[in-house]
């Protein structure tokens, strides 16, 4: 197949900060990144442009799909604690229920492991607390 034929990938820099500012917020979003930029110059501007920038516009799913998404990602793939926290700090800001989360990490058991979910819930509930 010839590149003329692929269909282009969005690549939206802008659209990636404005997206993760929707998400984390400017505040944690910026501490967050300004860290990770110290350690590992131009990574954090790679990650939000291909990922918030790039996956996240694609069409064919909701914002909300995607969060559900990636909260089961990251609970299968455990030992990912910081990464999970977040998604459910962002699924919460984005409209998801405490309960919605919550029913999400249960479900995973027959799928991920017992453990794993456990792992998730305990990330949830900690999150959550941190709110309350």
């Amino acid at each position: 197949m010839e590149p003329t034929a692929l269909t282009a990938a969005p690549l939206d820099r802008a659209a990636g900060y404005a997206l993760l500012d929707e998400l984390a917020g400017p505040q944690t979003q910026a501490a967050t990144l300004r860290g990770l930029d110290d350690l590992a110059p131009g990574f954090p501007d790679w990650i939000v442009t291909s990922l918030f920038g790039g996956t996240y516009q694609r069409p064919g799913l909701a914002l909300r799909d995607r969060q559900i998404a990636n909260l089961a990602a990251l609970t299968a793939l455990g030992g990912v604690e910081p990464q999970l926290a977040d998604h459910v700090r962002n699924s919460l800001r984005i409209g998801l229920t405490r309960e919605e989360i919550t029913e999400v990490l249960v479900h995973l058991a027959p799928y991920v492991g017992v453990p794993k979910a456990l792992a998730g819930l305990r990330v949830a509930a900690a999150t959550f607390a941190e709110s309350a």
